[in-house]
């Protein structure tokens, strides 16, 4: 079977626009009557006075993103890079890359996640069973 030889199931003609009072789409073709859509092509985007891209809103309210955002989260287990008897804040975490220098903006909070195998100072911040198991390996947990 060709393609010509298939049936023709339904044809749907293109609406004539502007071809007299007759087609029902004559005078003004379906456009209303002045004005610049009306007469010319316009981008898709047009609104009116006041383009479509000035009208989204910006940003609401006043606020600081670097205390209103989270801190970043080390898992414990990624400590054990550091020899023993480290002290460890955020220079040595951005050394070892475990951290980036645009992370540091906002801070640093270490869960428990996996053991520590060392003896370390952290000058972090740190939760109750980091602390808890960081103590119990001899290390100690600093104020920041």
């Amino acid at each position: 079977m060709k393609l010509q030889e298939l049936i023709q199931l339904k044809v749907r003609n293109k609406k004539r626009k502007g071809r007299g009072m007759g087609s029902g789409k004559g005078k003004t073709a379906g456009r209303g009557t002045k004005g610049q859509k009306a007469r010319g092509k316009i981008p898709a985007s047009f609104t009116g006075s006041m383009s479509f891209y000035k009208k989204l809103p910006l940003r609401r309210g006043f606020g600081n993103h670097k205390f209103g955002s989270k801190p970043k989260i080390v898992l414990l287990s990624r400590l054990n890079v550091f020899p023993a008897r480290t002290t460890i804040d955020m220079e040595q975490l951005i050394k070892a890359k475990i951290i980036t220098k645009k992370e540091m903006a906002t801070s640093v909070k270490i869960l428990g996640g996996g053991q520590l195998e060392k003896n370390l100072t952290v000058k972090l911040l740190v939760s109750k069973s980091v602390r808890a198991e960081i103590e119990a390996k001899g290390g100690k947990v600093e104020n920041v």
